[in-house]
């Protein structure tokens, strides 16, 4: 029996927008197709050809829509019992270490589905659900200084509730600065294509860059020089009091050795406007500084090659450069965290991921 398919005027401007869209499903536009094919008054065997469905599959629409119009169109749902799936078991397995007859250290999904006969489409999802990573990794240190509260309560206190008409630097070295020269021309950045350099490389040499970050401004004192001793370091103070004159001047600094070298506490005795406070050991993040560094890595060395004429003092002279331009554009850095809440995550038996300023 020959099924007539008979296509109102308001139906078919529905299919017609199917067959245009990209978001209605492949599917469902095929189908579409059909019935307004069918409509068209195109034989069977014509619209298997243009379509590419099966002679079945074709009379099977062209009944459905005979019947039920543009709603019959839709998919059904399908039968059989949907799947049943333990998600506590699954997240449990998960936090727990694979066998060692597996060789391998954390989860995947595909060796969790396995090993619990489901599969790892429903771990992926029961993963996302719960929030578990199994192959992500982070690291963590606590500090073994017995002095840890009163340094980091000094700190803190430092950064939000700095002392009156005084000033509060972080000062720091980011030592072995490498001069590094690729061996071919970076290639630019094009539409579509970032840029591309060499992964092997030569090294013409190194540099040490001292830096002073004012907290209330993020102004940068800066100076590159070739080592980071005792004699370097008293050097860069010096720098840093020029530049602050009869001003307070309240540094934060890490436990370097340099740093508390006798030749440095007698110059401080001399100048007793000029306070050193210390981070605990382990707690160099404290130094806010060290934001800095990563600024200055990320958007003026990590990018950058220097030839081998001169190259350290190319380097130095980049760094000079993007921090002229930071000073002229910086912004306060601003301390969040109160000391209570850095101590709660500093301890050994505390969580570690609050560390953020």
């Amino acid at each position: 029996m020959t099924v007539t398919v008979d296509v109102p005027a308001a139906d078919r401007e529905v299919l017609e927008s199917w067959l245009r869209s990209s978001s209605v499903s492949a599917g469902l536009a095929r189908r579409g197709r059909i019935v307004l094919l069918a409509a068209d008054g195109v034989a069977v065997k014509d619209i298997v050809t243009l379509v590419g469905a099966s002679k079945a599959t074709v009379i099977g629409w062209k009944k459905r829509y005979a019947a039920e119009g543009i709603a019959g169109l839709a998919d059904r749902p399908k039968a059989g019992r949907p799947p049943v799936i333990d998600e506590v078991a699954v997240v449990l397995a998960t936090l727990e270490p694979p066998p060692e007859r597996l060789g391998v250290t954390h989860w995947s999904s595909r060796l969790l589905g396995a090993e619990l006969g489901i599969s790892h489409v429903w771990i992926g999802k029961i993963w996302r659900r719960w929030g578990l990573q199994p192959w992500k990794s982070e690291t963590f240190k606590f500090s073994t200084d017995p002095e840890l509260e009163a340094k980091v309560r000094d700190i803190v206190g430092l950064y939000l509730n700095p002392p009156d008409k005084a000033v509060v630097l972080c000062v720091d070295e980011k030592s072995q600065v490498q001069a590094l020269d690729r061996t071919a021309p970076i290639l630019p950045i094009m539409p579509g294509i970032p840029e591309k350099r060499t992964h092997d490389y030569v090294r013409h040499g190194t540099t040490t860059l001292f830096a002073a970050l004012e907290v209330a401004t993020g102004r940068v004192e800066q100076a590159g020089l070739p080592r980071h001793r005792h004699q370097e370091f008293l050097r860069f103070l010096k720098q840093v009091a020029k530049a602050y004159p009869r001003r307070k001047l309240h540094l934060v600094v890490d436990n370097y050795a340099t740093h508390k070298h006798p030749a440095v506490k007698a110059w401080l005795a001399r100048n007793p406007r000029i306070t050193l406070h210390f981070t605990p050991t382990s707690g160099s993040w404290l130094n806010m500084v060290e934001v800095f560094f990563g600024v200055i890595t990320r958007q003026a060395i990590r990018h950058g090659s220097f030839g081998s004429f001169g190259s350290v003092r190319e380097l130095i002279g980049a760094i000079g450069r993007f921090i002229d331009g930071w000073n002229e554009r910086c912004h306060p850095f601003i301390w969040t965290k109160p000391a209570d809440h850095l101590l709660n995550h500093c301890r050994p038996g505390q969580r570690t991921s609050f560390t953020r300023h």
